[in-house]
């Protein structure tokens, strides 16, 4: 269902013609909106995971032990507040604008990073709902309760694996066509959606067939590259050439007659 609701958006969402482009593709073939956008997303993010994790430490009992942890919180929690919406925005519009059923659905790194994003969720709302009630007995303390420092350190940790996640979408390691079908990888990824129109076993065929082809090397035993013997001209070899022959002299001319004209300083 939410493979066929991200394709619905990659190719069919604004598009009014059958050759035309849906709003998906076109912000995805745009030169500065779609990286406008991504960039956003990287300066937002660190905005937001600076900001949060100023309030982590202060949980665990590691920094800003001397400030209440009520006045820290009322000071950094707009900016936090701020820089995740913006933040939640920019993404939404970088993965509908990057293929999100082709690319994102079915790349591992965008999945786990998901996953902590939802872990990272339930953390925010168990801390609010459920350890925050308490503040006023350790409000002013250097080293909060465990609860309070178990909530700080879930914090901190899948934002930095949610971070490192994100940057690794950029790397084609783990994609579809380079792990191998049946793998562990290639179900988690849900490898099948994407290739479900095409006969695999057909291809599987045609790449081993390719191999074979490739083993068939002819060079093997003994054999003759024939790109490596020197061409031959259609039109013959040329005579070799001689440098030590001159040209013969010409044949005398039988109709010139009498005898022949004296050479200066012989006429008597």
């Amino acid at each position: 269902m939410l493979y066929d609701f991200l394709t619905w958006l990659q190719y069919d969402l604004g598009r009014t013609s059958e050759d035309g482009q849906s709003w998906s593709q076109a912000l995805n073939s745009s030169k500065n909106l779609w990286p406008m956008f991504e960039g956003t997303h990287v300066l937002t993010l660190m905005f937001f995971a600076g900001t949060i994790w100023i309030i982590d430490l202060r949980m665990m009992g590691i920094a800003f032990k001397n400030t209440p942890f009520s006045r820290l919180n009322d000071k950094i929690l707009p900016i936090t507040m701020i820089a995740f919406g913006m933040m939640v925005f920019t993404g939404l519009v970088t993965m509908f604008g990057r293929q999100p059923a082709t690319f994102f659905y079915h790349d591992m790194w965008f999945r786990l990073k998901m996953i902590f994003l939802v872990l990272a969720s339930i953390n925010i709302f168990w801390f609010h709902y459920m350890v925050q009630k308490s503040q006023a007995t350790w409000d002013a303390d250097p080293k909060p309760p465990t609860a309070v420092r178990v909530s700080g350190a879930i914090s901190m940790t899948c934002w930095i694996l949610i971070i490192i996640f994100g940057r690794f979408i950029a790397y084609d390691w783990y994609k579809c066509d380079k792990v191998e079908r049946g793998s562990f990888v290639y179900a988690f990824q849900e490898c099948d959606l994407l290739y479900k129109d095409l006969d695999l076993d057909a291809m599987d065929e045609e790449e081993r067939m390719l191999e074979e082809d490739a083993d068939e090397d002819p060079l093997k035993g003994g054999g003759v590259n024939p790109f490596d013997q020197p061409a031959t001209n259609p039109f013959g070899e040329p005579p070799p050439a001689d440098n030590n022959v001159f040209p013969e002299a010409p044949p005398p001319d039988p109709d010139a007659g009498g005898e022949a004209a004296p050479t200066p300083g012989e006429e008597g």
